[in-house]
């Protein structure tokens, strides 16, 4: 794949053997220096197809490497995959995110790092105190592209990519590609080449999916007896940060373990609910939207839509927290009555109509001239389905504090 042998020791060590198939795909190209657009589902491993390429470019080249995310804590696990490779090569790193210490964040850009990973708002905001400058930006990844334009961030990169060299690689990663996207790279890549491992909504294999059809008033019943039935870790998505906050508590009242994460959360408080995720200390994350592309956790083992997503394509993204990196996972949403509209944009998407289960001691609802559409499975029930083993920156001044 033409990746240098120092780099293959240090993916040894970190026993990384057999590459992805966005990676096979994209590091080759990527060292050769090409500009590329990567369209694969979420947990492919899209990470290591940049960074590997990044630090080995960067050692033959002049100048610096940046790297765009939509939320801290995807920037931050962003930043810990290069730690490895970077530390290698003696390359310094610095992480730019909302919520964090400022002063912290000049200190580390006073060290001259090769690599910059930012949210595009708390880049803006180094920019205009002229803490960073970008004149010599050699490589430009705008990672989870998709998700970064649906949180509003597009005249944040344009304003980003009118101080970045014209003359530069430049790698967009994405999920999902909406014309936006395509306009983008029309405007400003070279000759882009597309490494497109799955359809753009395409759902990773090993994932299952089920729909429940119930009412808002019996939906935490509904959450109670599934609870009670998966005993691996759970990431629940609530549409607001106001009902993550009761249905934790709910959940907590339960008898299970479970912690929050939204914008209203502090940076620590949000790293500390994903370290105690992680470790297993909570079975149960509640998360926003906003939290969906920034929790790279292997062995989740369902993925719970409490509430439908507003935009299907977010739907992909939350399903993909669960089967990553070759393994099974299982995604079940409730759906109220009055919610076909959203069941349909979200299987028009993905390409799959979505089997709708039934839990004997749940009340069940029905989409009304919904039977035409879905062929669900009369006698299946709940026990019978086998499990599968920010940031934007104010327009105003420089000194405003971004709560995102």
């Amino acid at each position: 794949m033409g990746i240098a042998p120092k780099i293959l020791s240090i993916l040894e060590e970190i026993k990384f053997k057999t590459p992805t198939p966005i990676q096979s795909k994209t590091i080759p190209l990527a060292i050769e220096g090409k500009d590329i657009i990567g369209i694969a589902q979420t947990g492919t491993g899209k990470t290591h197809s940049f960074a590997i390429p990044m630090v080995q470019r960067l050692m033959q080249v002049k100048g610096i490497g940046l790297v765009l995310a939509p939320t801290r804590e995807l920037a931050i696990q962003i930043n810990e995959a290069f730690s490895n490779l970077s530390r290698a090569f003696n390359i310094k790193t610095a992480c730019l995110i909302g919520g964090a210490s400022m002063q912290d964040q000049v200190t580390a850009l006073r060290k001259n790092p090769r690599i910059i990973i930012a949210t595009p708002g708390r880049l803006l905001d180094h920019m205009k105190r002229w803490n960073v400058v970008l004149d010599d930006t050699a490589m430009l990844v705008l990672d989870e592209a998709d998700r970064m334009l649906d949180m509003g961030f597009a005249p944040q990169i344009q304003q980003i990519l009118r101080f970045v060299p014209k003359d530069r690689q430049t790698m967009l990663f994405s999920a999902t590609i909406p014309k936006e996207i395509i306009q983008m790279a029309a405007q400003h890549m070279k000759l882009p080449l597309s490494v497109e491992i799955a359809p753009s909504g395409t759902i990773a294999e090993r994932v299952t999916q089920e729909l429940f059809i119930v009412k808002r008033d019996n939906k935490l019943q509904l959450l109670s007896k599934i609870l009670s039935q998966y005993h691996g870790s759970i990431l629940l998505f609530s549409r607001t940060k106001h009902n993550a906050r009761k249905i934790a508590k709910s959940i907590r009242d339960m008898g299970h373990r479970a912690i929050e994460m939204h914008s209203d959360r502090s940076l620590n408080q949000r790293r500390e609910a994903l370290e105690g995720f992680k470790s297993g200390k909570y079975k149960v994350l509640v998360a926003t939207d906003i939290a969906a592309r920034g929790i790279d956790v292997i062995g989740i083992e369902l993925v719970l839509n409490y509430d439908l997503p507003e935009d299907a394509q977010n739907y992909v993204h939350r399903i993909g927290r669960t089967g990553r990196a070759g393994h099974k996972g299982h995604a079940i949403s409730f759906a109220t009555p009055d919610q076909k509209r959203d069941v349909n944009d979200i299987e028009k998407l993905i390409r799959v109509t979505l089997p709708i289960s039934k839990h004997p001691q749940v009340p069940s609802e029905q989409f009304s001239n919904f039977a035409s559409h879905h062929q669900s499975n009369p006698h299946k029930n709940f026990k019978s389905f086998k499990r599968p083993h920010s940031d934007r920156p104010h327009p105003g001044g420089k000194h405003h504090k971004y709560h995102r």
